[in-house]
């Protein structure tokens, strides 16, 4: 091979060809230009909020693309064309450098480099287009829903990059290429085709030259018009998801005269970030695949209701533009044909017709949809704000959660038990309680029971199996007693955020005033909310799990277990403890500390499936559908345990309840782990 290692860049293109390419090329980029200027003004009908750019998360989803390699076929699909794609383009800006600039990048060892990685990337982005056809309407697996768009959009894709390879092919044929080698695809196409008659091929590759081109332009021009659009949207809203999306929410001032109503009633009362979701989601359907309400056939599926709240987004935004450029022409500072686009307009309620109260009800919160998205929609805050706009402004909600709340307000907890019996499940263990002591800072942990732990007579035995091993270790404890209230977990996360903050607000006085700086729990549901929501209203403590304790006293030979447990388990992890706070392993070592034969369940960690008490749900009938504690009790008992560990006050509640439903009461027991623990002390 002599000379310099290069091509020539419009081969067998005249200068007619070249010339039109740029006034069609500026239309589809005014096509684009536009089409993504009205989604953004489309967006912009949402509330101001601020946001943060994780840069690292940009990198690590968008191009290592992480979470979509989470899923084997889907991934290693998506990482084809994503990244076949961004070869194709970066080779695309190269040449247009030199084409246009007459700067000489694509020559000697770039030319060789980028040819090689464009031919191969190529290939890889037809590959991955192919399986994505083969898996959507061959495959055509439950959770893919096919639109027009979607066939458009692969066929167009497709397209592009096999005429590519014809162009190419063709010109190595008829023109010859020393360095053919490095386009080894377009090279073996050029074999194929090198015994035909180079006229013909000549003009083939004219034809496919413009129908490449024009495909192309169409494409850009397309994008904003499609689910193409997440090819920009999806990295930005990965970038600006909120870390602690649905950990907590955002507070609202109860006494502000400004505000109108509480939550959000309208598609526009929804902030800019949340109404961007709406345009990244891809509808791939994990979310739906992992939603233990969906699977349990109630009417939520978080992916159907993205996609109803951008069909609202859709109706409503053109309205709300045309009634801002009418109020301008009154002004006269607009086209006063602009009013007659308002007049007429009707646009269906957001909650009722759009959105059914159903749908907004059968959520648990399990955080499960925002754990596998691969574009970071955040479904549950949504759901937490229609939820307060129901509850706040309409009064409305299931009928028994009335109860609920009315036991909350008077009496300090969901059951309705007399406040004044907050601390009777300590009877006998000598507790401390912080208003008895002379001098209660020198505890190191207050043990913050919950209302579980000290109403119901299950989880009181895991409060005392608690104090069994606090004591032992010599931890420095106390508790509050009858200062104790709800957390407000519940009624935050059902959309009372009047109740949760009169309920947050007495226990964080209550806490601050006893200069409380660390906290145990042994309920996931407390843990978050203290750990979570109340630094929101001046609550700033170190909150851990007893779960992490316990582990680390083990750890610190704080504790010796004086035998060991070699029955068959499996470990249920709680929602709020695991998808929300990443707390996985502590529980596990625990666990083996114990002795226990562990089997995991399918769906466990990041993945594990919610026991249907979380959300507030825990207050609320479950009607529709089958029961999650059922279904998460089944998978439980696949495993053939004869134990099933949690760590969840909750979660306890509900696998026993589904262990009395496959009447398996005598051969399998469900064990808060503290519990495991303290029987063998």
């Amino acid at each position: 091979m002599n000379g310099v290692p290069q091509r020539e860049l419009y081969w067998n293109i005249n200068h007619t060809a070249k010339f039109l390419m740029y006034p069609l090329f500026l239309i589809a980029l005014a096509i684009f230009a536009y089409g993504m200027y009205q989604r953004y003004q489309y967006w912009k009908i949402g509330q101001k909020t601020s946001v943060k750019w994780d840069f690292a998360r940009f990198l690590k989803e968008t191009f290592l693309q992480r979470r979509i390699l989470n899923e084997l076929y889907p991934g290693l699909m998506h990482f084809g064309i994503f990244w076949g794609f961004t070869v194709l383009f970066i080779t695309t800006l190269i040449v247009a450098v030199q084409a246009d600039f007459g700067i000489k990048v694509f020559t000697g060892n770039v030319y060789l480099l980028f040819s090689f990685l464009a031919d191969v990337g190529g290939v890889a982005a037809i590959i991955g287009i192919l399986m994505a056809i083969i898996r959507r309407y061959i495959i055509k697996p439950d959770r893919l829903d096919n639109k027009t768009d979607d066939l458009v959009s692969l066929l167009l894709i497709l397209t592009i990059l096999v005429t590519g390879y014809f162009i190419e092919g063709i010109r190595i044929a008829v023109a010859g290429d020393n360095w053919a080698a490095y386009s080894p695809f377009g090279n073996l196409l050029a074999q194929l085709l090198a015994g035909a008659n180079e006229g013909t091929l000549r003009l083939w590759h004219a034809i496919l030259w413009w129908g490449h081109m024009l495909l192309a332009f169409g494409f850009i021009a397309y994008i904003p018009y499609s689910k193409l659009i997440h090819l920009f949207t999806a990295p930005i809203n990965q970038a600006l998801a909120d870390p602690q999306s649905a950990k907590t929410f955002p507070l609202i001032d109860l006494e502000a005269e400004d505000i109108e109503s509480f939550g959000v009633a309208t598609v526009e009362e929804f902030t800019q970030k949340q109404l961007l979701d709406l345009d990244s989601c891809t509808r791939c359907g994990r979310c739906q695949d992992n939603c233990p309400a969906y699977l349990t056939k109630k009417p939520l599926s978080p992916k159907k209701m993205t996609q109803d709240l951008k069909e609202a987004l859709n109706e409503k935004a053109p309205v709300i533009i045309a009634k801002a450029k009418a109020e301008l022409a009154r002004k006269g500072l607009g086209e006063e044909a602009a009013a007659s686009e308002v007049e007429g307009a009707v646009t269906r309620a957001l909650i009722g017709e759009i959105i059914a109260e159903d749908t907004i009800w059968s959520c648990t919160t399990c955080r499960a949809c925002q754990e596998v998205c691969p574009v970071y929609v955040e479904h549950i805050p949504k759901t937490i704000e229609l939820r307060r706009n129901l509850v706040l402004m309409e009064s409305s909600f299931p009928q028994e959660v009335q109860l609920t709340f009315r036991n909350m307000e008077n009496n300090g907890n969901p059951w309705g038990v007399g406040w004044a019996n907050r601390a009777d499940w300590a009877e006998g263990l000598d507790v401390p309680i912080l208003g008895e002591m002379e001098n209660p800072e020198e505890i190191e942990y207050l043990y913050w029971v919950g209302c579980a732990g000290s109403f119901d007579e299950r989880n009181k035995k895991v409060s005392r199996a608690l104090v069994k091993i606090l004591k032992a270790a010599g931890v420095k404890f106390a508790i509050l007693g009858t200062e104790e209230k709800c957390c407000g977990d519940s009624a935050r996360r059902i959309g009372n955020e009047y109740l949760y903050q009169m309920l947050a607000q007495e226990n964080i006085e209550t806490m601050n005033n006893y200069k409380v700086k660390k906290i145990i729990t042994a309920c996931p549901h407390c843990f978050n909310t203290l750990k979570n929501d109340y630094p929101q209203l001046g609550g700033n403590y170190e909150v851990i799990h007893h779960s992490e304790l316990i582990a680390k006293l083990l750890a610190e030979n704080k504790i010796k277990l004086n035998s060991k447990d070699n029955r068959r388990f499996t470990y249920h992890d709680s929602c709020y403890l695991g998808r929300y706070n990443r707390v996985f392993n502590e529980p596990r070592e625990v666990l083996r500390n114990v002795g226990i034969q562990l089997t995991e369940m399918h769906r466990n960690k990041e993945t594990s499936f919610c026991c249907g008490a979380g959300g507030g749900r825990m207050w609320m009938e479950e009607t529709l559908g089958e029961r999650i504690n059922v279904e998460r009790t089944r998978q439980a008992l696949a495993t053939n345990p004869e134990g099933i560990a949690v760590n969840c006050p909750y979660c306890l509640t509900m696998l026993e309840d589904g262990i009395k439903a496959f009447d398996k009461t005598e051969e399998v027991k469900v064990y808060d782990i503290a519990e495991l623990v303290a029987e063998k002390l």
